[in-house]
């Protein structure tokens, strides 16, 4: 089996190509892997996984690099073109983090997110997006839902847009039931629901759905953070921490709009009402 560095992909996938650089230029320059950490001031393993593609050259880092080898801005260029790229891997990527995560943070001004989707509203979901196999889908789909019943469960926050609870996916019926597991999943212990109300008016979550994904659960992060960032042709997925980091000040903005946990319980309560 060919080592992880020698398998990348340099010639299509701009952030294998970002690792094959960085590998060169450090081998030209006689360097190790050690020596480079401790230019960016990270793990040696840290260094081993970017020149092997499983994490990826920050920003910061990139500057750092073209400050000690004098590259004259050659990789934050590289890391700028990389992030501009749509990587058609991002959603798998993403499902990886989910899976990882202490703390899931997740906006959505269009859908019910799909962590709290019951059966026959996913279902309506996809075929109403052309799927090909809708069954399938949902059976991948249910399989994410189960991090939400494990033992030891991420702490799950969900901020809705009041758009989300009156659209009517798969009719009446189906959205009374999913309005009613919305209402059930707000009463766990590691669940958060909250509902921005048309009455607030404009706010920042018009903007496009997200999902916060953290290694820890504190406001104080000492792990990792990635958001995945919705959008019509293919989501984007975000591991740069500057970057994270303003999700989080968006986070705060939009939730600053929202009902409070029992405001939110009445006005699902009051929605299913008025659809019966």
């Amino acid at each position: 089996m060919l080592p992880a560095a020698d398998a990348l992909d340099p010639d299509n996938n701009p952030w294998h190509w970002v690792s094959v650089d960085l590998r060169v230029w450090r081998i030209e320059r006689n360097k190790s892997q050690a020596d480079v950490a401790d230019i960016l001031g990270l793990e040696s393993s840290t260094v081993s996984n970017i020149e092997a593609g499983r994490s990826k050259l920050t920003t910061e880092n990139a500057r750092k690099l073209d400050v000690a080898w004098r590259t004259r801005g050659h990789f934050e260029r590289m890391v700028r073109m990389a992030e501009s790229k749509h990587d058609p891997d991002w959603y798998k990527q993403s499902l990886s983090y989910e899976r990882r995560a202490a703390l899931i943070r997740a906006y959505e001004s269009l859908w019910v997110p799909g962590l709290v989707q019951i059966e026959e509203y996913a279902l309506a979901s996809f075929e109403a997006a052309g799927a090909t196999d809708p069954d399938r889908l949902w059976r991948d789909r249910k399989a994410r839902q189960e991090i939400l019943h494990r033992e030891n469960p991420p702490q799950l926050q969900v901020l809705l847009d009041q758009a989300v609870i009156l659209r009517q996916v798969g009719g009446v019926e189906v959205m009374c039931r999913q309005l009613q597991r919305l209402l059930e999943l707000s009463h766990l212990p590691h669940v958060i629901l909250r509902v921005i109300p048309f009455d607030e008016g404009a706010h920042m979550g018009q903007d496009g759905s997200f999902k916060i994904m953290s290694a820890t659960r504190g406001q104080r992060r000492s792990g990792w953070d990635a958001v995945y960032a919705e959008a019509p042709i293919g989501g984007r997925l975000i591991t740069d921490p500057a970057k994270a980091a303003d999700f989080w000040i968006r986070w705060d903005r939009i939730g600053a709009k929202a009902l409070t946990v029992a405001g939110t319980r009445r006005l699902i309560l009051s929605t299913m009402e008025s659809m019966r």
